[in-house]
């Protein structure tokens, strides 16, 4: 009878465990839990009560100094660093087909209004661009400008302000060798992955990917920045952007110890510009070619009514020579390149490549005077010149 008993109870235990299972509560959800679901279930046949932690905060505790740097420069700028993926049509190796291909990239929020900044050649020809946030929420993005020349492009993603933390940007005209930096951004895909290491150099020159253009002032780093991290932001020890990681020196396309970044003084300088209208407009000087001499540059052609054909630059001399060979009368053009004027600066710094002559014309605006230091007839003039538009 006694075992009889023990069955009953066990049986009615049973019972009341299934009804309590399958009993739903309409009562609020109490302040930090939240509604587990199973996929594919309603949730008033699943719901249950689990309790949900808010993020630790970090724990410096135990943490040499330079740790603790380390910590607190990722807490506080990994936000504000998203992942660009970017689907695009390239040619076959046979020139022949359009194939899809895909790109990624990092890119930094930079204000509430959802701009963020990139490279222009993690976006390049992308027909689609989508940016993915530190939450996981992916948007479509627009394109607001872009400036070959700089490598430097502004995109615009519908999120809400809350979930948006823009960096704060620093100063890059007071660097210095041996500097420590960081580097945030998402080599190979791993979203937000840091890196350390210094300022190896200043003031390095590279090719833009525009045709005949450099890119002035560049930072050397030796922080590791592989493929993907392109477009993420370069920190200083106070968490504030310095740059952004532009490329790599390697011949394996990996990380080979010596990156570049754009300064962020650059940055600050034509992003209103592209977010105003799109484009970087510059100064021009109407010199539409110049030959290498030994000393300068010779100028070879001269858009007519320009600003250096007004300010009285002279290129090469043109006249029309006849030669008689028997009955016949040939009609030709003559060019006396020597009497074109000798470009050797500008503002008084020395000018002797193509690059250093855009360099110095394009960091003014147009209406700026310059003055282009010349030989002409074997005498050093200075010719004040104003500066167009490159509209």
């Amino acid at each position: 009878m006694a075992a009889r008993q023990i069955l009953m109870l066990c049986v009615l235990s049973a019972l009341v465990g299934a009804l309590a299972a399958i009993y739903v509560t309409d009562e609020p959800v109490p302040s930090g839990m939240t509604v587990a679901q199973e996929p594919g279930r309603s949730r008033s046949a699943t719901s249950s009560l689990v309790p949900v932690a808010p993020p630790p905060a970090p724990d410096y505790e135990g943490l040499t100094g330079e740790e603790t740097t380390h910590v607190r420069v990722y807490e506080s700028v990994n936000r504000s660093v998203v992942n660009i993926s970017t689907k695009s049509l390239r040619t076959d190796g046979f020139y022949m087909f359009e194939v899809p291909a895909e790109g990624a990239g990092s890119g930094v929020v930079i204000d509430k209004q959802g701009r963020v900044v990139t490279n222009y050649h993690v976006i390049e020809d992308a027909r689609q661009i989508q940016v993915t946030l530190f939450d996981g929420s992916s948007y479509d993005a627009e394109v607001l400008g872009i400036d070959p020349n700089t490598d430097v492009a502004v995109l615009e993603i519908g999120a809400p302000a809350e979930s948006l933390f823009p960096v704060v940007f620093g100063d890059s005209s007071s660097l210095l060798v041996g500097q420590r930096v960081y580097a945030i951004g998402n080599p190979f895909g791993l979203e937000r992955t840091l890196s350390t290491g210094i300022i190896a150099s200043l003031n390095r020159r590279l090719p833009s990917p525009m045709r005949n253009r450099r890119m002035e002032h560049m930072i050397q780093i030796d922080a590791d920045i592989n493929p993907g991290n392109s477009g993420g932001p370069l920190l200083n020890t106070s968490g504030r952007m310095i740059g952004i990681n532009q490329a790599i020196a390697s011949k394996t396309q990996e990380s080979a110890g010596i990156g570049f970044a754009i300064p962020i003084n650059t940055i600050a300088r034509i992003v209103p510009q592209l977010i105003q209208s799109g484009r970087v407009v510059r100064g021009n000087i109407g010199i539409q070619g110049v030959s290498r001499a030994p000393s300068g540059l010779r100028i070879v052609q001269l858009l007519p009514g320009g600003a250096a054909e007004r300010a009285g630059l002279q290129g090469p001399k043109y006249e029309r020579r006849q030669r008689r060979q028997g009955p016949i009368v040939f009609e030709y053009t003559e060019v006396d390149r020597t009497a074109a004027d000798l470009i050797v600066g500008i503002d008084g710094e020395p000018v002797n490549s193509v690059e250093q002559l855009l360099a110095a014309v394009e960091s003014h605006q147009p209406g700026d005077r310059i003055t282009v230091n010349i030989i002409r007839d074997g005498r050093q003039v200075a010719v004040p010149v104003v500066l167009d538009s490159d509209e």
